[in-house]
């Protein structure tokens, strides 16, 4: 990215209404060579994903996709499309690789949205046409964002609490989940975990925790489900790819501050019996 990831991760803000301009043509033509960069739809633990680009009415779709009940996204000039495999791991991966390339869009000046819940699956399975084995996560539009909210934007954002974020104190916590993590004791990790705790997840429930390890070689990150959340009721648990932004954006920011580190799998066992261990990032 030419601008700086940080900037971006904090600037970046779910756009549901969008102006009716064209997409301009270099830009288009960045999204698609990120798109056939398999490089570009790696996970954090190695897994892959595949990303379609679907225009919203012309280019051999005359009649468009059509959101369903998910009515409040006004204009989009495109969608992107993911598909994984139906498993827990492959959830975790796509939103490490979805957020990575929703980040890219929104330093070529595009605005997005995530979107998992209610839309059209079988309209965009039949455009992209989905495997037995194959499940569409989630979906963005894509197109440059209106300055003016619509009323019914501004109402979702206001039910979702869209511009709100858990403290620290319930999202960060030093060696074990009974002592909370000050910014002050994160040290050079205090602007990643921020980044963190500033992404999108589903319905904004930040179902993320980070754990630091005593010696801060690892940030262990782990999953507390959100009891009876609907997002986790559509054939798959959504809050498995929330985890998978908080890993993406932790990472961005770490290498764009000069911190080396790579992903793996090193449970540390700590005793947590809401919190789910997904993965760590073991810094060098």
């Amino acid at each position: 990215m030419s601008s700086s990831v940080i900037k971006v991760i904090e600037k970046r803000k779910s756009v549901r209404t969008y102006e009716t301009t064209p997409l301009d043509e270099v830009v288009h033509t960045s999204i698609m060579d990120y798109l056939n960069n398999e490089e570009k739809l790696v996970g954090p633990l190695g897994g892959r994903a595949d990303i379609e680009w679907i225009w919203a009415k012309g280019e051999g779709n005359d009649k468009g996709i059509k959101l369903g009940a998910y009515g409040i996204i006004k204009n989009p000039q495109a969608y992107l499309v993911g598909r994984i495999k139906n498993d827990n791991q492959s959830l975790l991966e796509f939103g490490y690789i979805f957020q990575k390339l929703i980040l890219y869009a929104t330093g070529l000046g595009l605005g997005t949205c995530w979107i998992g819940g209610t839309f059209n699956r079988n309209s965009f399975a039949r455009e992209i046409k989905l495997g037995d084995d194959e499940l569409i996560p989630c979906i963005t539009p894509v197109g440059y964002a209106r300055e003016k909210h619509s009323v019914v934007e501004s109402t979702m954002r206001f039910v979702v609490k869209a511009d709100q974020r858990k403290p620290w104190s319930e999202l960060f916590y030093d060696s074990e989940f009974k002592v909370e993590l000050t910014r002050e004791e994160a040290g050079n990790l205090a602007v990643p975990l921020e980044m963190v705790r500033l992404g999108p997840s589903a319905s904004n429930k930040q179902p993320w925790r980070v754990v630091l390890s005593p010696d801060r070689k690892h940030a262990h990150f782990y999953l507390v489900m959100t009891p009876n959340y609907s997002g986790n009721k559509v054939g798959f648990e959504m809050q498995r790819i929330d985890v998978g932004i908080a890993a993406c954006d932790f990472e961005l920011a770490c290498q764009e501050l000069g911190i080396s580190g790579s992903w793996v799998m090193n449970d540390p066992q700590l005793e947590a019996p809401q919190a789910e261990y997904m993965l760590s990032y073991a810094i060098k």
